[in-house]
């Protein structure tokens, strides 16, 4: 059994949707694990921000009042780094799910440009193909959709150019808290040499691997915040 002891706060910052709907769940499992103050930080729906912007809006909803675990998922995960990198007084931690310092597929960033013309969203059978794979339910999926309907194409348009052309590589050697990596095994959108680039970047940074797809939270969240909520018991001593 977790020992739920101690834990510090938990704040998330999603995935290319930027909204909380596709981490209520997780939320609920942080709770059950012993994070009585669990919350993911939404971006806004229909206002386009640069790293700039999305590292601003998140860092004024982050808490000044107790000591927090931070966690960036997937299109978050850089702006997590940069995050931890110049670090808010409380942050005890940082934890990165399925994440990239820098384009995940090197070889596209040639095409942020052409993201501005791409259908949004995506067709759910190649979603569900590339972020869930055999962890795809119909739930799920119904949550996908909402919480992507939530958001404006144009919004969806610059976060994906924003993936591609990001880097935020010069911030790994900056980060002194303890890190931890999740990786999912079966992760059809991402490489791991994604992952691989980050830990080389932090020397002291832990792995985790699970069984899972891209939408690791949502799919194996027992997994995943049984790890987590190990790993901050650990950096809080």
């Amino acid at each position: 059994m977790t020992d739920t002891r101690d834990l510090p706060a938990l704040r998330i910052l999603p995935g290319l949707d930027g909204t909380t709907r596709m981490l209520d769940g997780f939320i609920g499992q942080a709770r059950a694990a012993g994070f009585d103050d669990a919350a993911a930080i939404g971006y806004p729906t229909n206002r386009v921000l640069d790293a700039d912007g999305l590292e601003a809006f998140a860092r004024e909803q982050l808490p000044a009042d107790r000591t927090f675990v931070l966690l960036g998922e997937s299109f978050s995960g850089p702006i997590a780094l940069r995050i931890a990198a110049d670090p808010p007084p409380m942050l005890r931690a940082l934890v990165l799910s399925t994440t990239f310092a820098t384009a995940p597929v090197p070889s596209l960033r040639p095409f942020a440009p052409l993201t501005a013309f791409a259908p949004v969203p995506a067709p759910m059978p190649m979603m569900s193909w590339m972020l869930l794979g055999r962890w795809s339910t119909p739930s799920i999926r119904t949550a996908l959709k909402a919480a992507l309907a939530e958001v404006s194409p144009a919004v969806l348009r610059s976060r994906a150019a924003l993936a591609l052309r990001i880097d935020a590589r010069d911030a790994l050697p900056r980060i002194r808290v303890p890190v931890l990596y999740l990786r999912a095994n079966q992760d059809r959108l991402m490489h791991r040499s994604a992952g691989d680039t980050i830990l080389r970047g932090i020397a002291h940074a832990r792995l985790h691997a699970v069984d899972g797809p891209h939408l690791l939270l949502q799919t194996r969240g027992d997994a995943c915040i049984e790890a987590i909520a190990a790993f901050a018991r650990d950096a809080g001593r």
